[in-house]
């Protein structure tokens, strides 16, 4: 661990709970910093802070940010007292408590005691979380009534706090809000585990569609098995076991030109393939003329290629889906829409596919 000493010399910007500012390091050096208000408090320009430099030093992408550990002469107040015994980040030294939403002391915990099913709600997992806004979209678009919950899992970001596009969409009234489960948190709800969180989402909050995705932040190591949306099949197969429909987005991109990901993410392949061990819907967005000045035909050729490989998984139908008005309803999407460093028309099948996983799932009523 690579810790730095600065001082705040402004705000940049805050959303939800998420303050960034700009620090000035004792080595002289001004780098941006965030810090989550729950954990560090309210803070302001000359506050001396200690902050965690590893992943900034390191010149990483999402993890690029100087991250607030403590301001040593302004310590936040003690939490209110508050029933809840549940620690996320456990046994880190920003370990948090919060209070699940089906523990003993939670209003819920006679609802959620024997709850065992999500009563066929339609389910959208995804790969990476800058699919959410899309995938949101696709849904709005088809079908505004209906209520949304998005529950993030622990294999990127563990602070909802971290989302902007979470915090912006349930600003909106476009989800119901966020479900933190496994070691995340700081969402709406608190859950133990994806199980639970779909459970509560479907009989907490009457969510009539949920997304499952990692918060920001991506793992992967190159390997045909070390990426973090290996558990996308597994949380498929939590859908189908609580009763649900599980949906898969496919992860696609016509600007990575790696050939793992150019075309179907080999993460896709690599989850319906051999981690999902029940039936489950794969929405594929059928490439329209509207999207063929931002597509290769390089790229359509790699793309039929893999269709015919997904075809010999057994567990998973194909679901072709028509994307009229798509494109034209991620142009005016209220969150900016980013995927690896890139924007709408720079990777646009990215976020054709998340917007038709959307769609399909509101077709389903």
């Amino acid at each position: 661990m690579m810790y730095r000493r600065g001082k705040i010399i402004s705000l940049r910007r805050s959303w939800g709970q998420t303050c960034e500012y700009n620090v000035l390091l004792d080595d002289g050096r001004q780098v941006r910093a965030l810090g989550y208000v729950p954990l560090v408090g309210n803070l302001d320009v000359d506050d001396d802070v200690i902050l965690s430099g590893s992943a900034f030093e390191r010149g990483l992408g999402t993890g690029g940010y100087m991250m607030i550990v403590i301001a040593p002469n302004k310590l936040p107040a003690d939490p209110p007292s508050q029933p809840g015994h549940i620690v996320k980040a456990r046994y880190t030294p920003q370990q948090y408590m919060v209070q699940g939403v089906d523990e003993q002391e939670s209003d819920y915990h006679e609802l959620l005691a024997d709850a065992e099913s999500i009563n066929g709600m339609p389910v959208i997992v995804a790969d990476l979380h800058s699919a959410l806004p899309a995938i949101v979209a696709g849904i709005r678009e088809t079908n505004p009534e209906l209520t949304i919950a998005y529950v993030m899992t622990d294999g990127g970001a563990l602070p909802a706090w971290f989302s902007m596009a979470g915090a912006k969409l349930t600003e909106l009234g476009h989800i119901r809000g966020t479900i933190t489960c496994g070691q995340a948190f700081g969402g709406e709800l608190e859950a133990v585990n994806v199980h639970s969180a779909l459970l509560a989402a479907r009989h907490v909050w009457h969510a009539d569609i949920a997304i499952v995705a990692q918060g920001p932040g991506n793992l992967g190591t190159g390997t045909r098995w070390g990426f973090s949306g290996v558990a996308c099949g597994e949380a498929l197969n939590a859908v189908h076991t609580l009763g649900g429909q599980p949906i898969a987005c496919l992860r696609l991109s016509n600007a990575d030109m790696r050939g793992r990901h150019f075309g179907i993410s080999h993460h896709s392949l690599r989850v319906l393939r051999d981690v999902v061990k029940v039936g489950c819907d794969v929405a594929v967005p059928q490439i329209s003329d509207t999207l063929h000045g931002l597509v290769s035909e390089t790229w359509l050729t790699a793309m039929d290629d893999d269709l015919r490989e997904l075809a010999t998984f057994k567990l998973c139908t194909t679901r072709l889906v028509e994307i009229d008005r798509l494109y034209e309803t991620l142009q005016n999407s209220p969150v900016p829409l980013k995927t690896m460093g890139r924007g709408l028309d720079e990777d646009v099948t990215s976020f054709i596919a998340a917007a038709a996983a959307g769609r399909f799932a509101a077709q389903q009523f």
